[in-house]
């Protein structure tokens, strides 16, 4: 393979905006360049004639776990190009990023059939080079109007991402794809260059607030309080579920939450729905509370119960098959709602929408 840009290359990254006046939700400034932000793998696209190299934003090589993607991207793509988009895997419910986590997995025989069972997609934003040209000192708008020309003749599973620079529209956007699984929306300028591993764009997430019940808390890895809280939610048949946790606390505040909970302790696994949890040979599993991370195999996450009384306010960003996509923020207490209360019903679950536009499912 050679490139006039060559693996590993780390993408341009984004970080969070400022909102605009009066509550804006999108950023200020003028002529910005709004896309829907995708909730999958990053992926840039390396294609020399029949070779194809799928690299991550860690510049770890991805190709071997998307096979099925092999073939449309030779058909979709020029001959010499790089190209930045997402994996994802589409749905009829929309974005299933559990889905796309699992296709990446060691074995051979597991990666063939995962990519017959659950297929993924490549979303395309951005040209970092065509032919014998590196683009990255290229305006965005130049690039992007060289990327709809290379993709114009793309068919499923490669799509260009659509862009807008009208913000009625991408405020639109950032609430109607949300029930597709996008996390938000990406604002560009169009003079920028792409600059790798630099967060020059700005993203704009979804952010709501739901009540929870604190099940227990994990002590810092300083030892000085809690690092997190253990947070549930009740089914419509009074079962109480596990949906993550808060965490990311401030020091001053892991020395209250210390005399917050402190009246909780006692008595606390007498009547706990998750005592066997505690107690048990379960604490293995990643379904459980106290469970193995699915992130880190390594890491502890032993919990300490406290009696279910209590009720927090935290702020997430999305659900996914009912857990927290991320960990959650702690607000303030709740002590005028009961345990009982905070149930799965509160949550805003937008209905998917539009997403057959882009991937016709």
């Amino acid at each position: 393979m050679q490139l006039p840009v060559m693996p590993p290359v780390k993408p341009m990254l984004a970080k969070p905006s400022s909102p605009g006046a009066d509550g804006d939700v999108l950023p200020p400034g003028e002529g910005l360049v709004f896309e829907p932000k995708w909730d999958g793998f990053r992926c840039i696209v390396f294609r020399d004639g029949d070779e194809i190299e799928l690299g991550s934003r860690n510049e770890r090589p991805l190709t071997r776990y998307f096979p099925e993607l092999l073939d449309p991207l030779r058909a979709a793509l020029p001959d010499r190009a790089v190209v930045d988009g997402e994996l994802v895997i589409a749905t009829p419910d929309g974005l299933d990023f559990d889905a796309l986590q699992q296709r990446i997995h060691p074995a051979e025989s597991r990666v063939n059939r995962l990519a017959g069972e659950t297929p993924a997609s490549f979303v395309a934003f951005d040209l970092l080079a065509l032919g014998d040209h590196a683009l990255l000192h290229e305006r965005f708008d130049v690039r992007r109007a060289m990327l709809e020309a290379a993709l114009a003749d793309a068919e499923a599973p490669i799509h260009l991402t659509p862009t807008t620079t009208d913000r009625d529209q991408a405020r639109d956007w950032f609430v109607r794809f949300e029930g597709a699984g996008l996390d938000g929306v990406i604002a560009k300028q169009p003079d920028a260059a792409y600059q790798p591993d630099k967060r020059v764009q700005l993203k704009v997430k979804h952010k709501r607030t739901a009540d929870c019940v604190v099940a227990g808390f994990r002590v810092h890895k300083s030892g000085d309080g809690p690092g997190s809280l253990v947070l549930g939610l009740y089914d419509a048949d009074g079962s109480l579920h596990h949906i993550g946790v808060a965490s990311s606390f401030s020091a001053a505040l892991r020395a209250q939450l210390v005399d917050d909970l402190a009246p909780y302790l006692d008595h606390a696994l007498d009547d706990h729905p998750w005592r066997e949890w505690v107690a048990t040979e379960l604490q293995d599993t990643t379904q459980g509370p106290g469970g193995g991370s699915r992130w880190n195999a390594g890491k502890d996450l032993s919990f300490t119960p406290v009696r279910i009384e209590l009720v927090v306010e935290v702020a997430y960003e999305n659900l996914l098959n009912g857990r927290l996509r991320h960990g959650a923020r702690f607000q303030r207490w709740r002590p005028d709602r009961t345990p009982e209360s905070c149930t799965y019903a509160q949550l805003d679950q937008a209905t998917p929408y539009e997403l057959h536009q882009i991937f016709g499912i």
